[in-house]
């Protein structure tokens, strides 16, 4: 599965397989450094997804009248 067809949370999960797999130090160099690379890779997008999810997300806030009002969030 190419890095962008992902979802935000198949991400997040290989990005925890790669950090467990890091953190046993079993690897050779070659191989923790293509999971480094690719662990690099996923939080680029996880950041990406987020940052998108923020920019659709918005604040409901009452008005003096008693009605909402939608804002961006900041």
């Amino acid at each position: 599965m190419e890095n962008n067809e992902m979802t935000f949370e198949v991400a997040i999960a290989r990005l925890e397989e790669i950090v467990r797999m890091l953190e046993g130090g079993n690897a050779p160099l070659d191989q923790s450094l293509a999971m480094f690379e690719e662990g690099v890779a996923l939080v680029k997008l996880c950041n990406s997804r987020l940052d998108t999810a923020e920019q659709k997300v918005k604040i409901l806030t009452s008005a003096g009248d008693g009605t909402l009002v939608e804002a961006d969030m900041k």
